[in-house]
């Protein structure tokens, strides 16, 4: 593993999945009141997300906003905070908005209590107003968080998928990621997580780890396909700024590198795909025939995004807002106590306006990362033209590369090699000014 840059030519440029990503984020002017960035947007199928900043451990690859541990009354208080801020975002949308699906993320959602568990839920259905059982409820956890308790909270009040994070079934290769955690506890987490009965079990696993071998990948494949996941998310390893395993230092070159995860990614895909599983997009696997946690579940191209928590994001079509971002612990920390000492949740703090073309990038990055590709006719009926006329140079530069699908005239399709390049093809759909704010952000 290495911390140098991407070459131009890597394959692993970055895992673009929202966009623009945070860092081009900045404080916004007067701070818009939520009222008026929600109003007159479409609010029948909104989707509600709930940000829980904990957890048990920081792994070696971890980048996202979280904190380790909670000092005692934490929790609560940030609970606390949440439900203020619910109520404020609630008055913000109209009388008649509807969820049409949930998700709880982290950090990790399970580091709360079975009790807690059960405030969180109450807090999406009393003060948002989501049915949890009546759509789907997606939950992250972590294996030593996966206890009987709060499973029985999560099946009880209507999750629909569970997800969880194992990265590897080898002890040895958890240690090189710095994931202190033993496949006996993980299959046991397993085993629990299956008696509570989630209709969709998903189970994270990432290839690129220092010393996994192509052999040690696909006992890791085979240890969870014996699970009959529903679900299987294949993530390449990332080494970025601030985080554990950027701090140990360079352990291959990085074209080395590239090229064993390019390997390593293809010959978990055709694993999967000889096992019955469909592609979803490049990091996504489902099994034939298996139930879905929802339709439309993993594109939000066109339904509006209520985040609640330190780290959720919101999205209208006008603007995307959020929060502070960090990944340094101490400045976590402290974007954390802000939060949980905060009153008046009635605007948005930091965030990027949807100008210009941004929508029409937004709505090709996510669609066409998706292996079915993106329907012509539903980006003409939204935007008024087609992508070869909007973004003609990006389009040439996939084609030339032989990124781009034949054979469908009504869809804009990646190829088998486009779709194994995705972490390319996404950020070479960004806007010229989303380059330069990402460039210019300070990591802290």
């Amino acid at each position: 593993m290495t911390t140098a840059p991407p070459r131009p030519d890597s394959p692993y440029q970055s895992y673009v999945y929202a966009y623009p990503h945070k860092t081009a984020y900045r404080p916004l002017p007067g701070r818009p009141p939520l009222r008026e960035l929600w109003a007159g947007e479409p609010q029948h199928a909104l989707s509600l997300y709930l940000h829980i900043p904990f957890c048990e451990v920081r792994c070696g690859f971890c980048n996202l906003f979280t904190r380790i541990g909670s000092p005692e009354g934490l929790t609560t208080a940030y609970l606390d905070a949440l439900e203020r801020q619910a109520a404020a975002v609630r008055a913000a949308l109209d009388d008649g908005a509807r969820f049409a699906l949930a998700a709880f993320g982290g950090g990790t959602p399970t580091y709360l209590t079975a009790g807690e568990l059960e405030r969180l839920c109450d807090i999406a259905e009393r003060r948002m107003g989501a049915d949890l059982r009546a759509v789907p409820l997606s939950v992250e956890a972590s294996p030593a968080t996966a206890t009987a308790d709060r499973l029985e909270v999560l099946a009880a009040r209507g999750t629909t998928r569970l997800s969880l994070g194992v990265q590897s079934f080898d002890d040895a290769e958890a240690r090189s990621a710095v994931r202190p955690q033993k496949r006996a506890e993980v299959e046991a987490a397993l085993g629990r997580i299956r008696a509570a009965g989630f209709p969709v079990l998903n189970i994270d696993l990432i290839y690129g780890i220092d010393g996994q071998t192509e052999a040690s990948w696909l006992r890791s494949l085979d240890t969870a396909l014996a699970w009959l996941p529903e679900e299987l998310y294949l993530y390449p390893l990332y080494v970025r700024p601030l985080t554990g395993l950027a701090r140990r230092g360079e352990q291959e070159s990085r074209s080395a590198w590239d090229t064993r995860r390019l390997a390593l990614y293809r010959a978990g895909r055709d694993h999967l795909l000889a096992h019955g599983y469909q592609q979803v997009s490049m990091r996504m696997f489902r099994r034939a025939a298996s139930p879905q946690a929802g339709a439309g579940e993993y594109a939000c191209q066109t339904d509006g995004m209520v985040g609640l928590g330190c780290g959720a994001r919101s999205y209208t079509s006008r603007l995307h807002y959020s929060f502070d971002y960090a990944v340094n612990a101490t400045e976590v920390r402290g974007i954390i106590d802000d939060y949980v000492a905060t009153e008046d949740f009635h605007r948005a703090e930091v965030g990027h306006w949807m100008g210009g073309a941004e929508p029409r990038r937004r709505h090709l990055v996510q669609s066409l990362l998706q292996a079915e590709g993106m329907p012509l006719a539903d980006y003409r009926a939204r935007f008024g033209g087609s992508p070869a006329e909007d973004f003609p140079a990006e389009l040439a530069r996939f084609a030339e590369r032989g990124w781009l699908a034949d054979g469908d005239p009504a869809f804009l399709r990646l190829s088998p090699e486009g779709l194994a390049h995705s972490d390319a093809v996404g950020p070479m759909l960004f806007s010229p000014g989303v380059r330069a704010l990402m460039a210019a952000y300070e990591a802290k």
